[in-house]
């Protein structure tokens, strides 16, 4: 091993000291939260600031197994920043709780070390023991509430499903590996473009490909493979609901970048068909389960299915022949981000006093009781919703123009995304429409955030405004990081 190699390591090695530091520092002054925050939010700071060191240039390490590029360092970014916000929105709603937040931040950090793995790997190998670093936190943050049936059942229910799609893509890529002789991302896409040149695959290989999609469809709770994500969602703290609902999400798409987009690229008009489908079976029924929820967290968990069917559609259009497809991708995820966890704050925030459910009948009169909670929750909804000129508007849009423009059947997925985002907007607005026209419980209790929460709801409320007023500085970014379109 070249011990320069580490140096691209840099921001991961940094992200394990933090998490490290956090449980030091809980030691030394148990019981003690503020050490152990600060401690948490400064290391993912600097992590941060070590990534943006190493952006701007291209560089491999171990053997061409992990890659430095534009795309690992936006995805780091992003991943740093969902660290970052759900640590902030965490603490009042454990607090009350008697959970303890050092032991969740360094678990927390651990899992988006993964993710950070994820981003930069170009080894099979590595991308499948990165996405394992990844989700195996997540089993425990999942069931981080122990003494409550419903996150057990959440994290059980997780575990089980995970384990077994962890399996299938194992299984599939050992089938690529066999096939072409190597797990390097590079030496598979060569092998597979001269395989792709004599007009057909082999049966093990394809195989192979029904494999792996099954198992990344799950990673990002594709239909049919989302049975976990409601209960999984409505079980979890609400933290960690934030979390879940964009960390790994995007963790997965970063694996099918790398997977899909680098080593299968040559395939891609094989695996067009099948994403084509994912994604209209996705957005649609989400979209109409939604519709039917009543809880506020369930019903965000059928919207992040359906979210993960709008992003797809990024992915069909580049396996269509529209490159755009990526960055279009990338722009979506980074406004999810935001926009998503937003959301999911301003629920922790009704949920911060033990007892407090997630009904919609809860959020009745918010708009009276807490005018600046209202008001941010109606605009990550609106945003959610694909209302101009917010982050959420752009980022569908980018998607569909993405799917238009390759034209074929991608011209009648992208109507199927149109119609569907005129759906959601109905199950959106029915929260809006509580918020500002039904009146508070006689029981409601004050809301009062801590300064962190407010810290991080003011961060993703300024995200999706800038985001949405001025796109281009989001979409500049997303397309600098675009490095596989070639």
């Amino acid at each position: 091993m070249n011990w320069s190699d580490l140096g691209s390591l840099a921001p991961i090695i940094w992200a394990v000291l933090t998490a490290a530091a956090v449980l030091l520092v809980d030691i030394a002054a148990p019981g003690r939260r503020a050490p152990a925050i600060a401690t948490a939010l400064v290391g993912l700071a600097v992590a941060a600031a070590v990534v943006l060191s190493l952006a701007g240039h291209t560089e491999t390490a171990f053997g061409g197994s992990y890659v430095v590029d534009g795309l690992t360092a936006f995805l780091d970014l992003l991943f740093v920043a969902i660290a970052a916000l759900t640590i902030l929105f965490a603490n009042d709603y454990l607090e009350p709780r008697g959970l303890p937040i050092a032991e969740f931040a360094a678990v927390l950090i651990f899992a988006i070390t993964g993710a950070m793995l994820i981003a930069g790997s170009a080894d099979l190998l590595l991308l499948f023991v990165a996405l394992e670093l990844m989700v195996l936190p997540g089993y425990l943050l999942a069931g981080y509430a122990r003494n409550d049936p419903y996150s057990t059942e959440g994290a059980i229910k997780y575990f089980l499903l995970g384990s077994f799609s962890s399996a299938i893509l194992l299984f599939g890529l050992a089938y690529v590996w066999g096939l072409t002789g190597s797990t390097r991302v590079d030496v598979v896409s060569a092998a597979l473009a001269r395989a792709a040149a004599t007009g057909s695959i082999a049966p093990g290989l394809a195989m192979g490909l029904a494999f792996m999609t099954a198992g990344v469809a799950f990673k990002m709770a594709a239909v049919p493979f989302h049975y976990w994500t409601p209960d999984a969602y409505q079980g979890s703290p609400t933290p960690v609901t934030a979390y879940l609902s964009v960390g790994p999400k995007i963790g997965a798409f970063a694996v099918a970048l790398r997977l899909f987009v680098a080593a299968l690229g040559p395939l891609k008009a094989d695996w067009l068909p099948i994403v084509i489908v994912l994604a209209a079976l996705t957005m649609t029924l989400g979209n109409l389960v939604a519709i039917t929820q009543d809880n506020v967290k369930r019903m965000l968990a059928y919207s992040s299915i359906a979210h993960t069917g709008y992003i797809l559609v990024g992915l069909a259009a580049y396996a269509g022949g529209q490159h755009s497809g990526i960055s279009a991708i990338l722009f979506y995820g980074a406004a999810y981000t935001f926009m998503n966890m937003g959301a999911f704050a301003v629920i922790t925030a009704l949920q911060r006093r033990p007892g407090v459910t997630s009904q919609i009948s809860t959020f009745a009169g918010l708009g009276r009781r807490s005018p600046w909670l209202g008001a941010l929750m109606a605009l990550f909804l609106l945003s959610l919703t694909g209302i101009p000129p917010l982050a959420g508007f752009w980022a569908k849009a980018y998607v569909i123009v993405a799917a238009i423009q390759a034209g074929g059947w991608l011209t009648a997925l992208a109507v199927l995304a149109m119609l569907n985002a005129a759906a959601a907007a109905f199950y959106y607005l029915r929260v809006v429409v509580y918020m500002y026209m039904r009146e508070p419980a006689e029981d409601a209790a004050p809301l009062s955030p801590g300064l962190l929460f407010r810290v991080g709801l003011a961060v993703t409320g300024v995200a999706t405004l800038v985001f949405g007023l001025f796109p281009a500085i989001l979409t500049a970014v997303s397309s600098a990081a675009d490095v596989l379109k070639g």
